[in-house]
């Protein structure tokens, strides 16, 4: 047991990343099932379409799940009714002030989490009461920190400057990843790309398929004037570099991005013109797999790297 397994009462201290278009109910679920906890991503689903999903997973585990909630989307106010109404008991919060929900989610009887990407954030999600924090590295897919820090100099850092529970996620897909980030002074890890790359997944095969062929250097953190985003390069990214190379305002970028984009290109599976969302340990990620051999396998590495690292003797 260690502090975050004792928190979220689960097996292992592995979390899954709430993944706009990848996290739903059969995702989160298979995850809770394998012994780690499981998040569903609110951030693509609209609020009754998140109820529905609350539902099935509940059918599907009987074990400790949560929900991601980032605060820039819009229906927040029902999102979060929802979830007391459903007795959701773990949320993940990120993308806003922890101030916000936090006090109204605790009164509820809710454990909360703060995903942030600098010790300034950490503290300030301490100050407002969440229960632990995710320090997100630069590395990571998806929404970003603007800071450019990486996991392996963060996590460190935040672990110095708070005493609440600490997870941390960026670069972490492996056993030997989980490892690093602990003997840092993380209680635990939240892993999104991974799990991205499972069979359990809601994104599209044809997503899934390019993760395998993202190699080191084919991601690009970007976007850093609307909501910094981590992005395969393709067609779409392309031509929004030729937009930067225009100067444009935020509202220039908005407009070319329009509405669905993320979804466009994850969940329908459009590769040319869709968002592709995905951390650089990409790279890493050659097989597509049930979520139960993948944490079966973290686990497996984990426990012999550790044994590895008790025979350096200097």
């Amino acid at each position: 047991m260690n502090r975050i397994t004792q928190l979220f009462n689960i097996k292992y201290p592995i979390i899954q990343g709430g993944m706009i278009w990848n996290s739903g109910y059969k995702l989160a679920s298979a995850v809770s099932n394998a012994g780690g906890l499981g998040l569903i991503g609110a951030g693509s689903m609209y609020p009754e379409v998140l109820r529905e999903h609350i539902q099935k997973c509940k059918r599907a585990t009987d074990k400790p799940f949560g929900i991601n909630v980032p605060m820039l989307y819009p229906n927040i106010e029902e999102i979060m009714q929802i979830i007391v109404e459903e007795g959701v008991k773990i949320v993940f919060t990120s993308a806003g002030n922890p101030k916000t929900w936090t006090s109204f989610l605790k009164q509820k009887g809710i454990t909360v989490v703060h995903v942030v990407s600098s010790s300034k954030f950490a503290l300030k999600a301490q100050e407002a009461g969440v229960d632990a924090v995710v320090a997100e590295g630069f590395e990571a897919g998806g929404h970003n920190g603007r800071e450019e820090t990486t996991t392996l100099t963060l996590i460190p850092m935040v672990r110095e400057n708070i005493s609440i529970p600490l997870i941390a996620a960026g670069g972490i897909a492996t056993g030997r990843g989980m490892l690093a980030a602990m003997t840092l002074g993380a209680d635990g890890v939240q892993m999104g790309s991974r799990f991205a790359a499972s069979t359990e997944s809601s994104s599209h095969d044809n997503f899934k398929k390019t993760i395998l062929e993202t190699s080191e250097g084919d991601t690009v953190l970007t976007l850093k004037e609307l909501a910094p985003v981590r992005l395969i390069k393709n067609k779409f990214y392309t031509e929004l570099q030729e937009l930067y190379a225009k100067c444009p305002t935020p509202d220039d970028l908005k407009s070319y991005l329009g509405r669905a984009r993320a979804k466009r290109g994850m969940f329908e599976g459009d590769l040319e013109d869709g968002e592709l969302e995905i951390g650089q340990i990409a790279g890493l990620i050659h097989d597509i797999l049930p979520v139960q051999t993948i944490v079966d396998t973290i686990i497996n590495e984990f426990n012999n790297a550790k044994e590895e690292i008790h025979n350096f003797v200097f």
